[in-house]
């Protein structure tokens, strides 16, 4: 184990990695939890929203949560999505925010990064990007995000509460 906690954090990250590659290779295998539209659907998501995205943007959706039932973005705001898989939550807020404001993605899968990015090609949205990090090391400059989305951080980072304090320290 490392760190001292309850769980291996390190061993812990490689299968939730695997999980994730798997999801994104294969968004229609067979998994242990819901994925795309369903699970749009489950958690309360804006069907006509859901409905407006293409599949390559909502197919490998595995989020754990809605963060759009709390309330709508503000135009011109800037977001970062921790875990933010393939981006579905990032289409979303890109078309809240409009153009005046800025999404980023942030995972530490290279998989889920190519569907994103491709997703991405595939819409109208020029306002979204993703980058590459596990999100205990995301740093971003200062000026940074108004909002910070970070619905996988408690499953994927054991230290949450350390790594939420790091990263609203930017």
């Amino acid at each position: 184990m490392s760190d001292g906690l309850p769980v291996d954090a390190i061993a812990l990250r490689e299968e939730v990695k695997s999980k994730y590659r798997a999801v994104a290779v294969d968004p229609h295998g067979g998994y242990h939890f819901h994925i795309g539209r369903p699970l749009a659907r489950r958690l309360g998501y804006d069907w006509a929203v859901v409905a407006a995205l293409p599949d390559s943007a909502v197919e490998a959706f595995a989020g754990v949560g809605n963060p759009f039932s709390l309330g709508v973005l503000w135009p011109g705001e800037r977001i970062i999505d921790l875990g933010s898989g393939g981006g579905f939550d990032c289409f979303i807020a890109a078309g809240q925010v409009g153009s005046e404001g800025h999404v980023v993605g942030v995972d530490m899968t290279e998989e889920m990064l190519d569907r994103s990015r491709a997703a991405a090609a595939a819409t109208d949205l020029r306002n979204v990007e993703f980058r590459k990090a596990r999100s205990r090391i995301c740093r971003l400059s200062r000026g940074g995000p108004t909002l910070r989305s970070a619905t996988a951080l408690s499953i994927c980072a054991p230290t949450s509460a350390k790594s939420l304090r790091r990263l609203c320290a930017c």
